[in-house]
């Protein structure tokens, strides 16, 4: 019970510390939403999903060596563990995201036909996290300071990422600088469906859907050249 509650209330009280302190500053960055509910829907769209893409990366990262004894006594297929930790995530996400349709719609701000659009976009982004997930994973079993590292990049990776900020509020330079970052482009695409009732850009998704591919590719393969390996060491 009390997990499930800290399942909401994190997130939440995240979106209530940012919003008290970047909405007034913000709004007047979106000009083409006043909505009373404007930045919050806005932050909301990102926040949440940030959340799912940290959950899949911080399971992803230590399942292996969460799962170690199991490993080692039982014999299954392996790649099981991060299919399972990748549903778990997506479950948790999708708790906490039912709670913010219900705000969008009791306020009027559902995107209607245009929510459908979210699909492709949370597959996409399910795809770049497990890929690296999968990478991460495998690392961490052989260089234990994986785990901790990817703690402290993920927190430079947030403020990295348009989600507290707009990035239309940024001089050209660092808006061009931060669309090399990935999940930028995704986290756009959500925000341009519930904070502007608009299409996401499919053109700018991919390079992301090709860095996906490849994050996927190749921890597919390191799975399987250290598989008997990584019994060894954990």
């Amino acid at each position: 019970m009390l997990g499930a509650l800290w399942l909401v209330l994190q997130p939440l009280s995240m979106i209530l510390v940012y919003t008290l302190v970047f909405s007034e500053v913000m709004k007047a960055r979106m000009p083409d939403n006043t909505g009373s509910f404007a930045y919050s829907i806005y932050l909301c769209s990102g926040v949440l999903t940030w959340g799912l893409f940290t959950e899949m990366l911080d399971k992803g990262q230590s399942v292996f060596i969460n799962n170690a004894n199991l490993i080692k006594k039982l014999s299954f297929p392996k790649i099981c563990l991060p299919i399972i930790v990748t549903l778990s995530a997506v479950l948790n996400f999708a708790i906490i995201f039912s709670l913010f349709l219900i705000f969008i719609i009791v306020t009027g701000n559902f995107p209607g036909w245009l929510f459908l659009s979210v699909i492709p976009v949370l597959l996409l982004q399910i795809l770049f996290a497990g890929g690296l997930g999968m990478i991460l994973g495998v690392m961490n079993v052989f260089f234990r300071d994986v785990g901790q590292l990817v703690g402290v990049a993920l927190q430079f990776w947030f403020w990295f990422t348009p989600i507290v900020y707009v990035l239309n509020s940024l001089p050209a330079w660092a808006k061009n600088l931060m669309m090399y970052n990935p999940m930028t482009r995704i986290m756009q695409s959500y925000q341009s469906i519930f904070a502007y009732h608009l299409a996401p850009n499919w053109y700018s998704l991919w390079p992301v859907l090709a860095l996906a591919i490849i994050f996927c590719v190749i921890g597919f393969r390191m799975f399987r050249k250290h598989a008997a390996d990584m019994v060894d060491e954990l």
